[in-house]
């Protein structure tokens, strides 16, 4: 048999084989590593893989430490941990709920936003989605809100941190593409590309995010009005409006201005990545000291969960190199590239068709896992195609988010139903994130039809 053959089989069964050890419960990291060390034995035993092919693995391994750009990962994280710990994000949940509350749907408005504001200030959906469950479900069931919609709005809003710069995916993403872009250009004799980074990613993604909260304030907005017992007012006692302006100013301001200073100065050319998240470690400490909140037990947990975090992130990525070694070695690039180039429809069938099965593959994997494997694998490819690299990020960041929230493997939905009430029907959480689900699709559908919406910005920024 050829060994060509042979090789693109063996690739293509361990692809499979991956997701079968998962589906079985296997950790992550391990099985990328173990089922990818495994099928590389195969695969010498057959001759269609080389062994010094494994001696990369310590360059890719320092590469991943000095970088720069990743350094970014960890101090974005340990500013969103902070927030939350701090009760910073709990007291502005709670102003925005009585600023909003004088109108029907307002405690759903200011969880979208809330939970808008959470994400360009943490960038960690468990977090956020837990934090809002634990805060604002009681009060929206309290409030007689429709269960559904109180659980949907929640799950929806808790992961827009996956889109909303400073995204830790979209870090990783802005890293890999800026590597894979490069390579791709120069194979296609361009020797001086223009280069693509994180800050690109940032401002590309910065559009779908402000699109995908109008859209959920706006199907708010139409159930208050086609269903007004489903969101109804929350008045605020009169004894309490006196307070209620300067409690606002009090929440709001000061994480808004932590959001324009790290944001800002990113998309502003000021500072880089990891500048800016240096910057958020610092204010998110300064912001919980101004609150008489810090304390050495509050730093320690942030530090511990910061540690737990990364080590969880990186330790997959180790796995995840491994798994292209062997994928791409054994002829699994080429395998990738003959069926996405060969799709009728050429490249935007051939995007569609990644985005389905990225999609897919979301109800079993976690993003982190998902564009550790599937990006170096299809990336490549795509970017061969003349695909713009930023507006393929965002639309797998996109996407990603999407199969966070849909059923029955939503991860949204289990950290929800986590802090949910034991009496609150898990019925009512598949139901309720459903409308937001196609409101997703809605938005991909918009990004895909107007590439525009995502590339208009890095540009004018990029002069």
């Amino acid at each position: 048999m050829d060994p060509i053959l042979i090789g693109e089989m063996l690739a293509a069964l361990m692809f499979f084989g991956v997701i079968g050890f998962l589906l079985l419960g296997f950790p992550v990291a391990f099985t990328l590593a173990g089922v990818s060390l495994l099928f590389g034995l195969v695969g010498i035993g057959f001759g269609v893989f080389d062994p010094s092919n494994f001696g990369s693995l310590p360059n890719r391994y320092i590469g991943f430490m000095t970088n720069e750009v990743l350094v970014a990962v960890p101090l974005f994280i340990f500013m969103g941990v902070m927030l939350e710990r701090s009760q910073i994000a709990e007291q502005l949940l709670m102003t925005m709920g009585k600023l909003f509350g004088n109108m029907r749907g307002g405690l759903g408005f200011s969880v979208v936003i809330v939970g808008a504001m959470l994400a360009a200030s943490t960038g960690v959906v468990g977090a956020t989605v837990v934090t809002m469950g634990l805060i604002s479900l009681p009060a929206m069931l309290r409030a007689g809100y429709d269960p559904k919609l109180a659980t949907g709005v929640i799950c929806a809003s808790g992961t827009l941190g996956q889109i909303i710069p400073p995204s830790t995916v979209l870090i990783f993403m802005g890293d890999m593409l800026a590597g894979i872009n490069s390579q791709v250009q120069m194979a296609k004799g361009n020797f001086a590309p223009s280069p693509v980074s994180v800050g690109d990613l940032f401002a590309g993604a910065l559009l779908p995010g402000i699109l995908l909260v109008s859209l959920y304030l706006g199907y708010v907005l139409f159930k208050a009005v086609t269903a007004p017992e489903s969101c109804p007012a929350t008045p605020v006692p009169a004894d309490e409006k006196g307070e209620l302006l300067r409690d606002f100013f009090v929440a709001l301001v000061p994480p808004l201005l932590l959001i324009l200073a790290v944001l800002g100065s990113i998309l502003g050319g000021i500072a880089t990545p990891t500048e800016a998240a240096s910057v958020g470690a610092v204010g998110a400490m300064i912001l919980a000291t101004l609150r008489w909140r810090l304390s050495f037990r509050i730093l320690r947990e942030t530090m511990i969960a910061t540690a737990t975090i990364t080590s969880m992130v990186f330790i997959i990525l180790l796995g995840a190199s491994v798994f292209s070694i062997v994928f791409r070695m054994m002829g699994g690039d080429n395998l990738v590239h003959e069926f996405l180039s060969n799709l009728p429809g050429g490249p935007l069938a051939a995007v569609a068709v990644v985005m389905v099965i990225m999609f897919f593959l979301g109800f079993i994997l976690d993003t982190f896992e998902i564009i550790f494997i599937v990006i170096p694998i299809t990336a490549p490819v795509l970017l061969m195609l003349d695909i713009d690299p930023i507006w393929l990020g965002v639309l797998v960041g996109v996407n990603l988010q999407t199969s966070f929230l849909t059923p029955p493997f939503g991860f949204a939905l289990f950290y929800l139903r986590g802090v949910a009430p034991e009496d609150l029907p898990t019925s009512a959480i598949y139901k309720g994130i459903l409308p937001f689900v196609a409101l997703q699709v809605v938005a991909i559908a918009i990004l895909f039809a107007f590439p525009q919406i995502v590339t208009w910005l890095p540009k004018v920024i990029s002069g």
